[in-house]
């Protein structure tokens, strides 16, 4: 039959990320491609005692639940959010299937066709896909180590008016940058003039390695509560299976996001929420990211230190502050997509960079995660890698 699709789904594209994934299955292969949290530490019993907790609370929790999420849950988001210094209450507060949702759901009632779309570059890949889905224009802003460089964000705010500018201000993916709070000042105050909203993507703000530093978040920095979307989810800090993450901001825009999923999938999984809820409210989530944190940062320096092994004439990356990626920059000569079939046949992966960059791709790049693999993985993992990296045939 002669499948007649809706013209839009010329735009849908397949992750290369899932789709390198599937060709690391097997079972030799360890894998730096997948941005996956540390299974050893899940808090299994701690999940597992929840879950009773719902059971026992009666057969209304099988019930259908509010789109807008379980309200217990979301009094107890409030209140982890006010300690960040963002300002929220329950009413506009969305709980959704995963962060990845809040992406797809404010594009959706934000974009039409030719809409643009301001990003760093590069960024979240996934983000990208739902952008250009709905047709939009994205158009990256130039970018440094501290953030969005003022001078062309001004430029591009004026000349394209864009609908939002979506960030991942703190331990970005790819690259794992942190923003300067300056930075995070500057494009507030240029979305205030432009009338520009943000959307700020923090699934990994919890996971930083040195608490002595601090990073505000955009939306904290939002006195009218007028312009950013803030994002975060569970996943990272707890497991990624309960798919639930949250969005907090004006409040127009959460009950106009919330009539969008209402229409896509009712509400998310309110056996999950309710799961939260309880978990949040017996067990010490801070002790545990804690335990994250120093662990994450034990498999980082085991990374880092196997990086440090390859000539900076061949290969530059810098230590991250937190989150779950390091970022490796080759020689210009150095394509990674190529380096990822011999690196395959080695038995090790990793994500060529390309991707994550919205029109102007860089083939020497590439992202490693270190949170997923035990210590002893990411030696051997690390070894075969090293052990292609510094073959003589590497530059092409």
């Amino acid at each position: 039959m002669n499948y007649s699709f809706a013209p839009q789904t010329k735009n849908y594209e397949s992750s290369a990320v899932r789709d390198i994934l599937k060709v690391t299955q097997q079972a030799h292969i360890i894998s730096f491609a997948g941005g996956l949290p540390a299974e050893d530490i899940f808090p299994l019993e701690a999940v597992k005692n929840a879950y009773e907790q719902v059971f026992a609370s009666g057969k209304s929790s099988l019930q259908y639940g509010l789109t807008e999420g379980y309200i217990p849950l979301r009094e107890a988001i409030q209140s982890r959010m006010s300690r960040k210094g963002i300002s929220s209450t329950p009413e506009n507060i969305l709980l959704t299937t995963g962060s990845q949702q809040v992406i797809d759901l404010f594009s959706r009632i934000m974009l039409a066709p030719g809409d643009v779309v301001l990003t760093e570059d590069p960024t979240y890949l996934s983000a990208l896909q739902v952008f250009q889905s709905y047709g939009a224009n994205v158009v990256a802003v130039k970018s440094d180590e501290h953030g969005m460089e003022p001078d062309d964000l001004k430029v591009k705010l004026e000349q394209l008016h864009p609908k939002f500018v979506y960030i991942i201000p703190t331990f970005s993916n790819p690259d794992g940058k942190v923003w300067s709070n300056e930075r995070r000042e500057i494009l507030l105050s240029l979305c205030y003039e432009n009338d520009v909203l943000i959307l700020e993507d923090d699934p990994y703000g919890d996971i930083q390695f040195n608490q002595d530093e601090k990073y505000k978040p955009v939306a904290s920095l939002d006195s009218y509560q007028s312009h950013v979307l803030y994002t975060s989810t569970f996943s990272k800090s707890v497991v990624p299976a309960l798919r639930t993450g949250w969005v907090t901001g004006p409040l127009e825009v959460v009950q106009m996001m919330a009539k969008a999923k209402q229409m896509n999938d009712l509400h998310s999984s309110s056996i999950d929420q309710q799961a939260l809820y309880y978990l949040l409210r017996d067990f010490n989530l801070d002790e545990h990211i804690e335990h994250v944190r120093k662990e994450y940062y034990l498999r980082m320096c085991i990374m880092r230190d196997y990086l440090q092994r390859l000539g900076s004439d061949l290969f530059t990356w810098k230590e991250p502050k937190g989150g779950m990626f390091m970022w490796v920059e080759g020689n210009e000569n150095i394509n990674t997509t190529t380096l990822l079939h011999e690196a395959v046949e080695n038995g090790v992966a990793f994500v060529p960079g390309a991707p994550f960059y919205v029109n102007q791709p860089k083939y020497n790049t590439f992202r490693l995660n270190f949170s997923h693999s035990t210590p002893e993985k990411i030696k051997l993992g690390m070894d075969r890698l090293v052990e292609v990296l510094l073959k003589p045939a590497i530059l092409k």
